[in-house]
Order: C-alpha cells, then structure tokens, then sequence
C-alpha cells in the first residue's frame, strides 16, 4: 500500500510533486472498473506443493464448479507430519493495478473418505506485490513451472501483508475483508495458509486442500496499465490506445456499455496531467 510521503512545510517542490501525484492518483480511479468484481484472479502462477499433478493442482481453486466431470475439483497440498507446515499458493491478477478489498477462500471437504473431513488450515494470510522480473512464458512452460514448483517466494517483492485470519473447518466459501482497500501495484497475490488441522486416515499426515480462491475489488481499465521498471519498486503509468481499439467486441460490451464519452475526455485530462512527467512512485 502506498503510505502519504512526510515533508515539512518548506519543500515547496517536493509539496508541489505530491500535490501533482495526488491529483493524478485522484484521477486515475476513475479509470477503474466502476463496479466491484468478484472474479479478479486471472490465473494461477504457483503452489508451494502439489500432492498429485495435475489433478489436484492450483489450477482447480479457479473453477466456479464443485465438481468437473463427475470429479472433485480442488488443489492438494502435499502430507506432512508437522502440522505447522505452512503452504501458500500464489495468483497473478487481471491486471497489474488493483484495488482488492476481499479475498475469499473454501477448503475442502473430501466427501470419498470416511466421515467427511475438511482439509483446511488454521488461518489464512495474504500478500501482495510484483515479480522481481517479468512474467512472461508461454502455455507448456506455465504448466511446466506448476508441476515443478519452480516460482518461489524469493521471486516476488510483497509490498502489503494482510493481519492472519482465522479460518473455520467448513465446507463453505470463508469471506475475508481486508482492514482497508488495498493498492496491489503488480498484480500478484500470494494466500498463506497456515496451519493445519486435518489428518488423512490412510497415511497418517496432515493436508491443506482448498476448493475455490476468489479476489474482489476494482481493476484499472484499458487503455492504461502499470509497469514495475525495476526491483526497487519503481513503476510507470502507461497509456496503451491501441490496446482497446484491438480487444474483442465480447470483451469491450461491458466495458463500452459503462464507459460513455466521458471516459475520453478523462482519458485526455489524465494525459494531460501526465504531459509534465512519468507519473512513478515506489511503493
């Protein structure tokens, strides 16, 4: 999260640099989606562990359905013997400035064994941030990485950590809502889950398994994105035209339907506010 920069009453340009900012950033939300969307996550990046790839992979925590072919969809992590073995699973976001203000989270319940356990944690917390380098591979090298579990923490720079929540062993979507809205500059979001409660009857271990991970909050808006230039944080707004004149008419109905002649003209007053300098802000 950004925190406001402390200066004294005598720095008139860095006062006038934060004044400057301060519209921009004012201005920059309207560029975000106007309504709360539920379905902020655009696909997995990685699982600390994986019992049994694929089948039980991250992939499974973003289908809607409890059940995809007459099988249980939902990640595994591998068993431990310790049940303070913590797992995380990390997500990247639709886009790479949002505003997230709930993240929500169903263990699951393993309805083929006896008694019905729920393999959930104890808690739950979340981080988010940017890569220290960019993501960019192809289909067969993503699917290569989650079954190697090659993307570690070290990879990514966590720039909010939400306080722990307790997470209850039930069988439904959990609702965290974070203390305040949350700017994720980046957009990847890392699920801690620590602790474990559930033992499997047939080996003895302890398991994390979860069902369903859902982000709600506000994305920016094409034409406009952000970008990490380097690991320090340092980040640029840029302003993609071509970007929304090539998007599918099935992905610009909505958009166009609630973007009307106004979003040029805040398009135009945004880059003319911009025209002074790239807007960058290390967070």
């Amino acid at each position: 999260m950004i925190e406001p920069a402390k200066i004294s009453s005598d720095d008139s340009a860095e006062w006038e640099r934060l004044k400057r900012d301060h519209r921009v950033y004012a201005f920059l939300t309207r560029g975000l989606t106007p309504f709360m969307r539920g379905d902020c996550i655009s696909e997995p990046i990685s699982a600390s562990s994986t019992d049994n790839y694929p089948g039980e992979s991250i992939q499974n925590t973003l289908e809607p359905r409890d059940r995809v072919e007459d099988r249980a969809s939902y990640w595994s992590s591998k068993g431990e013997s310790d049940p303070g073995v913590p797992e995380t699973l990390i997500y990247k976001l639709v886009a790479n400035l949002c505003v997230v203000t709930e993240i929500h989270v169903q263990p699951f319940q393993a309805y083929f064994q006896y008694g019905f356990p729920i393999y959930s944690s104890k808690a739950v917390r979340f981080r988010m941030g940017y890569p220290r380098r960019p993501l960019r591979f192809d289909e067969d090298k993503r699917d290569a990485l989650l079954a190697a579990h090659e993307w570690m923490d070290d990879e990514f720079i966590w720039t909010y950590t939400s306080p722990e929540f307790p997470m209850a062993q039930e069988n439904c979507l959990q609702k965290f809502k974070l203390p305040e809205p949350v700017l994720c500059i980046g957009g990847i979001l890392q699920v801690e889950l620590l602790g474990r409660v559930q033992r499997q009857e047939m080996d003895g271990l302890y398991y994390i398994c979860v069902s369903h991970v859902q982000v709600v909050g506000r994305s920016l808006l094409l034409p406009f994105d952000i970008q990490v230039l380097d690991p320090s944080g340092l980040c640029a707004l840029i302003y993609q035209p071509k970007t929304e004149c090539c998007k599918s008419s099935t992905q610009s109905s909505v958009t166009e339907a609630s973007m009307p002649s106004h979003f040029r003209a805040f398009t135009e007053r945004l880059m003319l506010l911009l025209s002074r300098a790239v807007v960058a802000n290390r967070v």
